[in-house]
């Protein structure tokens, strides 16, 4: 790998059919929503094509963001940045103010913590990216040595 290198971590797909199956759910509710207004107002069945078209818009809207947005760990040759994760604490930094980097578990997930050099935190948990656990730990590694100034033996 060049030291130019971005490297992206998506998010799982488990969790991401869970987020999706929310958006179904809420999708769902406005439908029946609509339905009931109609029924109750007596308007004409046509006026269900505007949820039906508000569904399509937001589908596409999620389509579009999780093709865009879909990734949870960014890694440049400058720092790192998490998104879509609650408590993750300090969501970016540069490599340089990166003291270590630690494997554990939290509430039986594992995780990665990055400690940075003033005492704030980032845990990303690997449950939620769809790349394998030690493929990104060895990923995280060789940024990290990279972005520190280390060269490999």
């Amino acid at each position: 790998m060049s030291t130019e290198t971005v490297t992206v971590h998506r998010l799982a797909p488990a969790v991401a059919a869970r987020l999706l199956g929310l958006v179904l759910c809420a999708i769902a509710v406005l439908i029946l929503a609509s339905t009931v207004a109609i029924a109750v107002i007596d308007l004409h069945t046509v006026f269900l094509l505007v949820p039906v078209g508000i569904t399509l818009v937001v589908l596409a809207a999620n389509w579009w963001a999780w093709r865009q947005k879909g990734w949870v760990v960014r890694f440049t040759p400058e720092g790192y940045r998490v998104q879509w994760v609650r408590g993750v604490g300090t969501a970016s930094g540069r490599w340089k103010d990166v003291e270590d980097a630690v494997t554990t578990t939290i509430a039986d997930a594992p995780v990665v913590v990055l400690r940075l050099r003033d005492g704030r935190t980032t845990t990303i948990p690997v449950e939620v990216l769809a790349t394998d656990r030690e493929d990104f730990v060895r990923d995280l590694q060789q940024h990290l040595r990279r972005g520190q100034g280390h060269r490999p033996l």
